[in-house]
């Protein structure tokens, strides 16, 4: 990312993330109360996620590792004899509340306060857990790339143009493409793998990686997807 680009970003992740804070803290006792009533456990869920892929002299690359906050939309024992997997379409470890906040996106609130402490980026790709992160980058090539020298975000690209596990639109020029980008060989044991929504996420992640290396071009591409992320919101897209 070029150094001006990189300073423009930060102030606007400043701005944007306190402006944030401000306009939805009034919605955290709501969402606080309902959390509470739907099913036992804390309110807050904090997970360790991998932040940017650095690469320092005579060091191997690495992910910054940091503890992203959000509302809970799971039931507080969701991963208990089942470790770490990403939840998929259906999951019924997800709340009555948990669906509405993750298709309203109400659930990544808390995630301003790690944007104003600078663990995240206001728009970049959505920071995946440490252990699955290493499984999906063996399985996808280049996966690992989508956050080299970039925060993770709030929202991005893909977080706009995909539903909350990354399926496409039906309707959408990528759903056309699907058999290529997916499965190409039509083997059996694949079809409908969880790595394929990953796999459409990362084209997404690397236009966005793509765009910052031009000022003009990032600014653009960061206040539309900064301007659509409330309106992917009010439609609740993505289940």
């Amino acid at each position: 990312m070029r150094p001006h680009v990189a300073v423009v970003k930060r102030a606007i992740d400043v701005l944007g993330s306190v402006a944030g804070i401000a306009l939805t803290l009034p919605l955290y006792i709501p969402i606080a109360a309902a959390v509470k009533l739907d099913s036992p456990g804390p309110v807050f869920f904090v997970q360790r996620r991998a932040g940017r892929l650095i690469e320092e002299p005579g060091q191997l690359p690495r992910w910054e590792p940091f503890d992203m906050v959000k509302f809970r939309t799971m039931r507080a024992d969701a991963e208990k004899g089942t470790g770490a997997v990403i939840a998929a379409k259906g999951d019924p470890r997800i709340t009555k509340v948990g669906k509405f906040l993750r298709a309203t996106r109400l659930d990544e609130l808390p995630q301003f306060w790690n944007v104003l402490k600078g663990d995240m980026s206001l728009v970049g790709p959505r920071p995946e857990r440490p252990e699955i992160l290493i499984n999906l980058a063996m399985a996808i090539p280049f996966f690992e790339e989508r956050t080299r020298g970039i925060k993770p975000g709030l929202t991005g690209l893909a977080q706009i143009s995909l539903s909350y596990t990354g399926a496409p639109d039906p309707d959408s020029e990528v759903a056309k493409l699907m058999d290529t980008l997916t499965n190409p060989f039509d083997i059996p044991e694949a079809e409908g793998a969880l790595a394929d929504d990953m796999r459409i996420k990362l084209m997404f992640d690397l236009a966005y990686a793509a765009a910052l290396e031009d000022f003009w071009s990032f600014l653009k591409t960061e206040l539309k997807i900064v301007v659509q992320t409330p309106l992917v919101m009010l439609r609740s897209k993505g289940t």
